[in-house]
């Protein structure tokens, strides 16, 4: 098995390291009933319709 020639810098490990973290932010879409902005494959949290079909209901304020 290989062996490093050459001990890795700290700058090198921190980037490694620290590279997971670095998460996008996550897409948004187009309710099709009340056109609010919504997460992908989810059901609307402001009407609660899911393609075209109310699957939760919500509260009124």
């Amino acid at each position: 098995m290989g062996v490093p020639k050459r001990r890795q810098g700290n700058s090198r490990t921190n980037v490694r390291r620290a590279a997971w973290r670095k998460v996008d932010v996550p897409a948004l879409t187009e309710c099709g009933q009340c056109h609010e902005l919504k997460e992908p494959h989810k059901a609307c949290p402001t009407c609660g319709y899911y393609k075209g079909k109310a699957v939760i209901t919500i509260k009124e304020k």
